[in-house]
């Protein structure tokens, strides 16, 4: 891979984990205003269905679709966006902490280090998987520096490991249909099929008590940032870093996610950040960048290393 277009890559998925470490905030102001999670997923996929879709046709970037591949998009869709942020809307709804949240969903690179390494055969080092492993301490340190963890939050971590593993089976899937559709197109289609699975539940659980006055400015807001940058953004920029870094090298940068939610946390006067949380923000980044490195006899194969 020549320099720039490493650059571009790793520029590239780096701001994709910063915009959904910033998501965790967003998500949580909007719950916390007493709006329904369905409601919340049903009109964040919406409104990115309308947007990608006036973008990607606008700009001729959609392919068509084969009819032995529909039951991959659906499978994937299934994964992510339904699944995962079932999981995730739950979860932070439960725990109503957006770093503890983020924290558990950060490990997806450890489950998506397994799955790129039996389903990919993805060649990871020693040094990779030290890597990966070191930034478990250290999002400990960072987040768990109180006792604010009872027994009561349990069903929100179990909600929130249904969007881990729902993440990494989405990483998997999505590897496969790059070799064959570019990112407009499967970011296009997961957010408009995305906004049909969640429509039912919609209607069936938040439309009886759904208002026009329901979208205040507070609530509009936050809405379209996640709509926009988390989903519609984001998505496309991971997605072209899966297919350059594979399944376990671009899911590892997912651990910097609750590094991102403190941070923010504590710019926005959320949350405190002490010296113990700081000596884990180091940890975790040097873990990361220690699951980047390879030798360089796999320099040649570094969509496979």
């Amino acid at each position: 891979m020549a320099s720039n277009k490493k650059a571009l890559v790793y520029l590239s998925v780096s701001t994709a984990v910063f915009l959904w470490g910033v998501s965790f905030l967003w998500s949580n102001s909007i719950l916390q205003q007493g709006f329904p999670p369905f409601s919340l997923m049903f009109f964040r996929m919406a409104f990115a269905a309308v947007i990608l879709s006036i973008v990607s046709f606008s700009l001729k970037k959609i392919t068509k679709i084969e009819r032995k591949d529909w039951g991959w998009f659906l499978l994937l869709v299934f994964l992510e966006p339904f699944l995962y942020f079932i999981g995730e809307t739950m979860g932070l709804k439960t725990l109503n902490s957006p770093t503890i949240s983020s924290v558990i969903v950060s490990t997806i690179p450890i489950v998506a280090l397994i799955a790129g390494v039996f389903i990919y055969n993805e060649r990871i080092s020693r040094l990779n998987t030290f890597g990966i492993l070191i930034t478990l301490p250290g999002i400990l340190l960072m987040v768990f520096d109180k006792d604010n963890f009872g027994i009561d939050k349990h069903i929100g971590i179990l909600w929130l490991m249904m969007a881990v593993f729902a993440a990494v089976g989405y990483s998997v899937v999505v590897k496969k249909l790059t070799d064959k559709y570019n990112s407009y197109t499967i970011v296009t289609f997961q957010h408009i099929l995305g906004a049909l699975f969640f429509l039912p539940f919609f209607l069936i659980l938040d439309y009886s008590t759904f208002t026009s006055n329901t979208f205040t400015l507070d609530i509009l807001k936050p809405l379209l940032y996640l709509s926009v940058l988390c989903s519609s953004l984001a998505f496309i920029l991971f997605i072209n870093s899966i297919k350059e870094l594979g399944v376990a090298r671009a899911n590892i940068f997912t651990a910097i996610v609750p590094v991102i939610s403190a941070l923010a946390a504590f710019a926005i006067g959320q949350d405190t950040l002490s010296l113990r949380k700081v000596i884990g923000v180091l940890v975790v980044v040097t873990g990361v960048i220690i699951a980047q490195r390879k030798k360089k006899i796999t320099a040649n194969h570094y969509k496979t290393d």
